[in-house]
């Protein structure tokens, strides 16, 4: 019997950001498309974001920021993940991303980056398309 293990997807707000209302439809969508969402709420720490992922087992982390600091905070998770062993997770970020900054956090590492202007489908199908790459298939 072949079972379908379902996506967990973390959705994160780092740092001093005070607006989730993005977050929160993300997680509606996905859960929607049949994905497991764990939401973190307002104003976590990187130690936070990466100490859940392993403890709910995530296979993608999402973090959503709106504050600036899309680079900084993309280097420091990348860097923790690193040091807990969990760069094989899918990390994705979102929110006011400035084009110019995408390539730069690609290159770090992050999987995908989506701005204001992406829309819910194109954000699930990502997730969904490159978490089957890593082993989940629902």
């Amino acid at each position: 019997m072949n079972e379908e293990k379902t996506i967990r997807v973390l959705v994160a707000k780092v740092g001093l950001d005070g607006h989730d209302k993005g977050a929160l439809l993300l997680c509606s969508r996905l859960r929607y498309a049949g994905m497991e969402v764990i939401y973190t709420g307002l104003r976590n720490t990187v130690d936070q974001v990466v100490a859940t992922a392993i403890q709910e087992d995530v296979d993608v982390i999402g973090v959503s920021i709106l504050s600036g600091s899309h680079r900084p905070f993309a280097e420091k998770i990348i860097r923790k993940m690193k040091e807990k062993h969990i760069e094989d997770r899918l990390f994705v970020m979102g929110g006011v991303i400035p084009d110019e900054d995408i390539p730069l956090l690609l290159n770090m590492g992050v999987a995908g980056v989506f701005t204001q202007s992406s829309n819910f489908q194109e954000i699930t199908d990502f997730i969904r398309n490159n978490a089957k790459a890593a082993g989940c298939t629902k």
